[in-house]
């Protein structure tokens, strides 16, 4: 799922957002990285407060202090140390949307890898934070592709070559993608069938509606990402299945 809980007046991506998730019963949470000004990672969507407060300074230009306050009657803001240690059953996908947060964001999961996928749009951020979080002997977070992986990735099943989708997913453990953008199809049986040949999974975003997430399952995806974890644990109903 996605740390969303808007529809019932809470802030996504809020400390009450993962804790309502949680308590209805989701073991994995999806959410975004930030960096504050004075450098923790907060869990975020949008790059400004605009949206959510109606300030429109950037993350990156706030205090987490400050932050701590306008978030106080929304939910209340929730940083990285924090989802990990109040949260210590939850998985986490977590999405690296600023480049000065990929260090940090590695180097605050490096004691938590088993539970945490790093992801990113951009393949350079996801690749610094893994290398931030790897030490010797650790295990290394799971990873999906970011977008310029993704691009190969779709050339690569176009061919139908399962040697060249498993040489482009090599050192990726997860694809997570859209059905369609701009209006072309992303995801179709023939990637699910290469990508599951090459011992990858392939997690679908952002599905809100619960017959699309019963088809994708059926289809063979293995992870939803979902806004509305109730709606997703009442349509899928097996509650070990990986919801995004």
């Amino acid at each position: 799922m996605s740390a969303d809980a808007a529809r019932d007046g809470v802030t996504e991506n809020s400390f009450a957002a993962v804790a309502a998730a949680h308590a209805a019963g989701v073991g994995y949470v999806e959410s975004d990285c930030h960096l504050t000004a004075d450098g923790v990672v907060v869990l975020f969507h949008d790059d400004d407060l605009s949206r959510v407060t109606g300030d429109p300074r950037r993350i990156a230009d706030v205090r987490v202090r400050e932050l701590e306050a306008l978030m106080s009657d929304r939910g209340g803001l929730l940083t990285l140390p924090q989802a990990l240690e109040a949260f210590p059953d939850l998985r986490w996908n977590l999405d690296v949307k600023a480049t000065a947060a990929a260090t940090p964001v590695g180097i605050g999961v490096a004691r938590d890898t088993e539970r945490v996928l790093i992801t990113s749009f951009s393949d350079d951020r996801r690749r610094e934070a893994l290398a931030a979080a790897t030490r010797p002997g650790a295990v290394r977070p799971a990873t999906s592709a970011g977008r310029s992986t993704i691009v190969r990735l779709l050339a690569a099943v176009a061919s139908g070559s399962s040697a060249l989708v498993a040489r482009v997913l090599s050192g990726i453990d997860a694809v997570q993608i859209p059905e369609r953008h701009a209006g072309v199809a992303v995801l179709s049986d023939r990637l699910l069938r290469l990508t599951a040949a090459a011992g990858v999974e392939v997690h679908v975003w952002t599905v809100n509606d619960p017959s699309t997430m019963r088809d994708l399952v059926r289809r063979g995806v293995q992870g939803i990402v979902t806004d509305r974890a109730d709606d997703a644990l009442r349509a899928l109903d097996a509650p070990d299945r990986p919801r995004g």
